[in-house]
């Protein structure tokens, strides 16, 4: 293995199923430029904590003068301005905000954990339709529906509606994978979708104006607080946010988390024992099989310096999350999947100002989802290990996870 041919075996589809050796050689040198035009590569754990703190680093690709082309890398495809996860303060500052206090504390302190009954009644009803069968995809009849059905409640999208706003939603997302981008079909299909998406989220945004309701969509139309309010575009492009970043690494997220547990039976066992093990286990799974595997929109807005490499202006910059989540000097026996782990502070979610604005709606989802599985899936079995990954290698998960049981209970 040459440095010069690490980043292509991380991206290349034959190493998604256990890139972590990869990462591994790739902590050797903890600053990584492959070549001439190619992006910054930070893989610690303390490079990237403290790189994700440092206001020299910009999430605005419109920052990036470097030449030479950078295939994770690029501007969100969604035909909207972009959202504040793409830029920086002051503007992300107040756009995230406006939008958190419609999400969480202060302003909504309970709203996340006032769904719990709600989350719980979709897990019980997506497990209650696996019926008679004794063999199901988690992905395609668990993982993927659940978030979906969760953002559509929490927009306030009309329950009579959430199977156009799936229908919208899987091509969307189907676009995200690299690969998928060179196809002018799939490219079609993605542009058609989020117009579409686009102009019913538009009507409900006129609708909340006219007539406001308990649902996050009124709250981000009628947002007057010291930040001003958010424009029309403003809510949509907020809004398309949380329902493309809040559903695809949940999905991960549950999926990578099943499959860890599957890989692991004396866990699953004790999590059908003990629910409440469920917190520890999706901590422990956010550092040892994040959803989000590398940030790579990043640059830095001037020369900066890191472990005496001087990393130019205008470089991009990709933070391989999973690396620092693997990193030896960090965590003791990072490799070893341990729920009882006392230290685990990990970067699963990021860190700093962009530190991952749906985190504890996505802990909730996937405490709620595994703990139900373990309880009610009589000796659950994988049919293939590995299964096969979607191709996206920054946001990397199973793209199914067939599973044999006996029972339901």
């Amino acid at each position: 293995m040459t440095h010069a041919s690490l980043l292509r075996q991380i991206t290349d589809y034959a190493n998604r199923a256990n890139p972590y050796p990869l990462y591994e050689e790739l902590r050797k040198t903890p600053v990584l430029r492959e070549e001439e035009g190619g992006p910054y590569v930070i893989s610690s754990y303390w490079d990237i904590e403290n790189l994700l703190h440092d206001p020299r680093i910009s999430s605005d690709e419109n920052n990036v003068t470097a030449a030479g082309d950078d295939e994770l890398s690029g501007p969100e495809a969604t035909g909207l301005p972009p959202s504040f996860i793409r830029l920086d303060p002051p503007e992300h500052d107040r756009l995230r905000r406006i939008a958190n206090s419609s999400f969480g504390p202060p302003h909504r302190p309970h709203r996340i954990e006032s769904m719990r009954p709600e989350l719980e009644h979709i897990v019980t009803g997506l497990i209650d339709g696996f019926g008679d069968a004794r063999q199901v995809d988690v992905v395609d009849q668990f993982a993927y529906p659940f978030p979906v059905t969760v953002i559509c409640r929490l927009l306030g999208v009309p329950r009579e509606d959430e199977p156009r706003f799936r229908s919208w939603v899987d091509p969307i997302v189907a676009g995200l994978d690299p690969d998928s981008r060179t196809s002018a079909e799939s490219k079609k299909t993605a542009q058609e979708a989020r117009l579409q998406l686009g102009m019913y989220l538009n009507g409900l945004v006129e609708q909340r104006a006219r007539e406001p309701r308990e649902d996050m969509l009124s709250d981000l139309v009628n947002s007057q607080g010291p930040d001003g309010s958010l424009t029309t575009m403003e809510v949509l492009s907020t809004a398309v946010l949380l329902l493309i970043a809040g559903h695809e690494t949940t999905v991960n997220l549950i999926t990578n988390g099943m499959l860890t547990l599957l890989r692991h039976p004396d866990h699953l066992r004790r999590l059908r024992e003990d629910p409440g093990l469920s917190v520890k286990i999706v901590e422990e799974l956010l550092r040892y099989e994040p959803p989000v595997q590398l940030v790579p929109q990043r640059t830095c807005i001037t020369d900066i310096e890191v472990r005496g490499v001087t990393i130019p202006k205008g470089s991009r910059i990709w933070l391989v999350l999973a690396a620092g989540n693997r990193d030896p000097e960090r965590f003791k026996d990072p490799d070893r999947f341990d729920p009882d782990r006392e230290d685990i502070q990990h970067l699963g979610f990021g860190s700093g100002i962009h530190s991952c604005f749906g985190a504890p709606l996505a802990r909730l989802e996937a405490q709620i989802a595994l703990a139900e599985l373990a309880r009610r899936l009589e000796n659950p079995r994988l049919v293939e290990d590995p299964p096969p990954y979607r191709p996206n290698a920054v946001l990397r998960g199973p793209r199914h996870l067939n599973i044999t049981f006996e029972s339901l209970r």
